[in-house]
């Protein structure tokens, strides 16, 4: 590949993501700001698609689709941000080499959320490391030798793993590895007063390669691109850094949702709560009504009114950032469930229901209870709904039910062991394993379930959801 734009960013991972996020976004700035920024990726497993990325020159073409404001967007983009495609494992030297390069400002990465990891085995001497904080260690090490510490040459980096606060876990390996490994005093505060450290929250969903569907977008080039990626419209990238890293990377000069903000914590809490919250709330109750899909869900007069009810009137007041932002984020994410380009099955996202909703729906039902003194009707109901999801039928049908099988086992040995539904709802709620705390003891909380479980199993959903919410104005 013959370089034509500066290398200023290294990139380790070649996947679907990356290539439909971070490729994405400095195509952007290149093609609208003359960012003049090329990105070298270093594949950070041995079977990667390097080979594939050399073979294209790098190219690749992006296919966007969603719906916004309730308008169907489709977008094409021919993607030419990559400079040098790099398989350390093949060809460790290039990968050292890369460390040289005069221009680079920054590493991004992703890797996985179990990429972040320490592994005792790597020593700075195999070529490579096994992990990628070991690699970046060795590459870095690379750089400060090179530049004989020089500050100046000290590099920006910004994971995008999906864990919390994953550039300050990514450093404290990195320290861990100098520590280890015995590089030395100077390189370590090379590493902590040189170089930047911003976490990051990532939010675009990328099917990747539509190998089912493939024919139909081979059909719009007129070239060959084995490398065809697919995503969703929205775009969120949420960096924590100052004025100066924003006067680097001018995405604000873009249409980009790139917002660089001195405390990222707000923006996760607000996905976590309103994107992943009303995902897990809806599967038990969407399912038990009959839906199959998250568009189905928000779709139908019932559920989408239900969906929609519980993110602006139960989960949005218990959030800190300002309620217009949370409304514009809460009606994106609408959009977003509505997509028709992207089927997202209820059954698929039934995985490990409980401790999904203990961290993504119950702190929004506990600080409505804590800010109104009252318990909020559609989050309740809809923990009712999960409690008797993970009896595992319903009308004689078997429900996905995809979770630990102690957890499930347990729950259901409950359901089995009485008839009384009070018992059973406190024998389930009282397990601080799940939960994080006991439940019974959240006033009134243990009544409103086992109300609104008698209901579900006299009623239905939509019966029984409009006799619980009566109940409750008594």
């Amino acid at each position: 590949m013959s370089k034509k734009r500066p290398i200023k960013i290294v990139q380790f991972g070649e996947g679907n993501f990356l290539r439909a996020f971070v490729g994405y976004a400095f195509h952007k700035l290149n093609t609208e700001l003359d960012f003049n920024a090329g990105i070298a990726v270093v594949q950070p497993i041995e079977n990667g698609l390097v080979d594939v990325l050399n073979e294209q020159e790098g190219r690749y073409t992006l296919f966007s689709k969603g719906v916004v404001g309730g308008t169907e967007i489709q977008e094409k983009y021919r993607i030419d941000a990559i400079e040098l495609a790099v398989n350390p494992y093949a060809d460790f030297e290039s990968f050292i080499m890369l460390a040289h390069e005069p221009e680079l400002q920054f590493v991004v990465s992703n890797t996985t959320e179990a990429g972040i990891a320490y592994d005792e085995k790597d020593t700075p001497n195999m070529a490579p490391p096994n992990s990628f904080p070991a690699k970046l260690t060795v590459f870095l090490y690379e750089r400060f030798k090179h530049f004989k510490g020089d500050h100046s040459k000290a590099l920006t980096i910004i994971p995008c793993e999906l864990i919390n606060t994953n550039a300050d876990a990514l450093k404290a390996l990195l320290l861990q590895n100098c520590t280890a490994w015995e590089l030395g005093s100077d390189f370590k505060n090379w590493i902590e007063d040189g170089c930047s450290f911003h976490n990051t929250l990532v939010d675009r969903i990328v099917p990747g390669y539509p190998k089912d569907d493939i024919l139909s977008y081979t059909q719009q080039l007129d070239y060959e691109d084995k490398l065809i990626v697919t995503s969703e419209v929205f775009f969120l990238w949420v960096i924590e850094g100052d004025e100066a890293l924003k006067k680097r990377l001018p995405f604000h000069k873009t249409g980009l949702d790139v917002k660089i903000v001195s405390d990222m914590q707000p923006y996760r809490t607000r996905k976590v709560r309103i994107l992943n919250g009303a995902h897990t709330a809806m599967v038990p109750f969407s399912l038990m009504y009959g839906n199959s899909t998250v568009k189905e869900t928000v779709d139908d007069r019932f559920t989408g009114k239900f969906v929609s009810d519980i993110i602006f009137d139960e989960i949005i007041p218990t959030l800190e950032l300002d309620k217009a932002e949370l409304e514009i984020f809460a009606n994106a994410v609408l959009d977003r469930f509505r997509n028709p380009f992207i089927k997202h099955y209820l059954a698929s996202i039934a995985l490990n229901t409980i401790s999904k909703f203990k961290v993504r729906v119950l702190p929004s039902l506990l600080q409505y209870k804590k800010n109104t003194g009252k318990l909020p009707a559609g989050l309740v109901f809809a923990f009712a709904c999960l409690l008797r999801f993970y009896k595992g039928e319903w009308k004689g049908e078997k429900l996905p039910v995809n979770d630990d099988e102690n957890i499930v086992s347990y729950i259901q040995k409950i359901w089995k062991s009485t008839h009384d539904v009070q018992s059973i709802v406190d024998g389930i709620i009282a397990e601080e394993k799940f939960w994080g705390q006991d439940l019974t003891k959240v006033a009134g909380l243990g009544e409103a379930l086992t109300i609104a479980l008698e209901h579900i199993e006299r009623n239905g959903i939509e019966v029984g959801f409009n006799e619980f919410c009566n109940h409750l104005k008594k």
